[in-house]
């Protein structure tokens, strides 16, 4: 597609009262203006220009895709002046005007409104039943005549339900004429791009429409009370889609699904669970109230007990983690492995039928199958400098309290006797334990509280 998209970013976001510009502001783990850029990206546009102002830098630094050009506008003077910065880049037939902090916008209605600007001219409208604060579209016999902003509009202007969003798509040659044609004769003493309406109309192009259908995909994002509002409505269409394709979710209204979410069948979510990254849950996997799972492959059958959190961690079919359970990343389970409450695991991979259930850390180690491991079990890996690894094979059952201090290897079916400091490599088939000789003292005298 012959296609110029301009980003306007530029603006402070007083509002938001915070030191970032508004255009960073978070949505979904990502910036609002990354958002209006993914679906910039989706019409396969070869030329993106994005106009910037406060913070300029600060927003360069974090957009990394190295195709985008960037455009300063020095001075607020009106959206009409921030478009014209982008001139020297407007190489294609057509121009996309895109908003920073609308970040919702649909690719669907901005394909019609593209082809609608085969006219010349397309905005894009929305009706509103409380129009208030917005540009209204005035028409005669049908066709756009003009947009007028609220602050210049007459009471009987201000009665119009058909609002401008402020995103247009334009021929580029005649965008480039009318751009240089504007004026800030206006309360604000501003350019306004929707000035370029009268100018269409004097030159006898006719201006084209498209209706948006959907409030939240037009809808800008000015204070942090419209950002939650912003934030939940994304996250109640994410949950909707979830439902249509036959996900359980027990409270549509709490969840939070902050990048990729690939499920099977019958999957049940509970509340209050947040999806960061990449995660995939097969088929028949519960995941109960307040779990977190970041980047994670949930094989099927497997249940998530409450306030677990997993991250970037493939976990096996029919295991069962948590309630309060953690695996830290580059954690592997197979199946049927029980990660118990107040269980970490990190850089681990835990064999088929092992179980882990009580108050223990589990890091840089090898677990065979049909382990057993006793609560307030800790491998010791870290001496300070580096990580050491600890082996423990098939049908090991290592009794609670047990410090197990890595490097070394726990063989075949060995048992290890509760309480134990286990410092070197355990034989197969042999219980080994390290204990001082219990002693009683008599005549032991408790302190007193001074």
């Amino acid at each position: 597609m012959s296609l110029n998209v301009v980003i306007l970013a530029a603006g402070k976001g007083t509002r938001m009262h915070s030191d970032k510009p508004k255009v960073l502001q978070p949505l979904s783990n990502k910036s609002i203006l990354q958002h209006v850029l993914d679906t910039s990206n989706l019409l396969q546009t070869n030329n993106i220009i994005i106009v910037t102002g406060y913070k300029s830098d600060l927003i360069k630094t974090s957009i990394s895709d190295p195709k985008i050009s960037w455009r300063l506008q020095d001075k607020q003077l009106g959206t009409g002046h921030a478009v014209k910065q982008s001139i020297p880049d407007l190489s294609n037939e057509k121009t996309l005007i895109l908003y920073g902090d609308v970040p919702l916008i649909e690719k669907s209605d901005l394909q019609k409104l593209i082809k609608a600007a085969d006219s010349g001219l397309a905005v894009m409208t929305f009706i509103k039943d409380n129009p208030y604060g917005y540009g209204r579209i005035e028409r005669r016999q049908g066709k756009i005549h003009a947009i007028i902003e609220e602050k210049d509009s007459t009471e009987e202007q201000r009665k119009i339900t058909e609002i401008n969003t402020g995103i247009m798509a334009v021929n580029t040659k005649y965008l480039i004429s009318w751009l240089g044609k504007l004026n800030n004769e206006n309360s604000q003493n501003e350019y306004y791009l929707t000035d370029i309406v009268k100018l269409a109309v004097k030159d006898g192009i006719i201006i084209s429409s498209h209706t948006a259908k959907n409030e939240l995909s037009i809808t800008g994002v000015n204070s942090k009370k419209e950002l939650a509002f912003i934030e939940r409505g994304f996250q109640l269409k994410k949950a909707e889609e979830l439902m249509s394709k036959g996900v359980t979710l027990i409270d549509p209204n709490r969840i939070d699904i902050r990048g990729e979410l690939i499920c099977g069948k019958e999957v049940s979510i509970d509340i209050g669970c947040v999806f960061e990254g990449k995660v995939t849950l097969g088929n028949n996997v519960q995941v109960k109230p307040y779990s977190i799972i970041k980047d994670s492959y949930i094989a099927e059958n497997t249940t998530i007990e409450p306030f677990s959190y997993i991250d970037s961690s493939k976990v096996g079919p029919a295991c069962r983690i948590g309630p309060y359970a953690r695996l830290r990343p580059g954690s592997i389970l197979e199946g049927s492995a029980h990660i118990g409450n107040f269980v970490e695991i990190k850089n681990s991979a835990i064999n088929f039928g092992t179980k882990i259930n009580h108050l223990s850390y589990i890091g840089d180690s090898e677990i065979g199958k049909n382990v057993n491991i006793g609560a307030g079990t800790i491998t010791c890996n870290y001496d300070g400098i580096n990580k050491h690894k600890t082996i423990i094979e098939d049908n090991v059952f290592v009794g609670s309290d047990t410090q197990i201090v890595a490097p070394l290897k726990i063989g075949k079916g060995a048992t290890i006797g509760a309480g134990s400091t286990i410092t070197k490599d355990v034989p197969e088939e042999n219980l080994t334990l390290s204990r001082s000789q219990q002693k009683t003292i008599s005549g032991w005298v408790k302190p007193e509280k001074k």
